[in-house]
């Protein structure tokens, strides 16, 4: 991946704490980032459906939100012409299979079980970038749609 173009990044998610961690592990990673963050799925739809606003390279979406959930945004995402083609990772602490297959199904590229532990969240989340341009390039599969550590 070249690390000179900025990656662009949104993180939506209702979780204060979580923000917090995303942001601080964001700033430890060794990659040219700019990070937007959303409180919630609506806030989210509301910024990238307004022209004017530069879109993200890649999106981690908390699956359960108050206002408008992940999916649903995910499901907007995936139908619009203007949106379609930006990576989305779902950032979720769920486990249940029927979250990580309706996320496949509506055209997740990324699934990410978030850790407790503050390394493991940095690994994570480099590993999803990494991965997302990957998959500009090769075939996605449900073998390497959920990263856990």
């Amino acid at each position: 991946m070249d690390t000179k173009k900025e990656i662009y990044i949104y993180l939506a998610d209702d979780d204060e704490d979580d923000r917090i961690n995303f942001k601080n592990a964001i700033a430890e990673l060794n990659l040219n980032t700019e990070l937007k963050i959303v409180k919630n799925g609506k806030e989210l739809m509301s910024n990238l459906n307004n022209i004017e606003v530069r879109l993200p390279d890649i999106i981690f979406l908390d699956l359960h939100m108050p206002v408008m959930g992940g999916l649903e945004c995910l499901g907007q995402i995936r139908k619009s012409n203007r949106l379609h083609n930006i990576a989305v990772v779902i950032y979720s602490t769920s486990t249940l299979e029927c979250d990580i297959e309706e996320s496949l199904t509506r055209g997740a590229n990324v699934y990410l079980r978030k850790p407790t532990d503050f390394d493991q969240l940095k690994t994570l989340i480099y590993k999803a970038i990494i991965t997302n341009h990957h998959y500009t390039v090769s075939k996605q599969s449900r073998e390497n749609f959920v990263m856990v550590i």
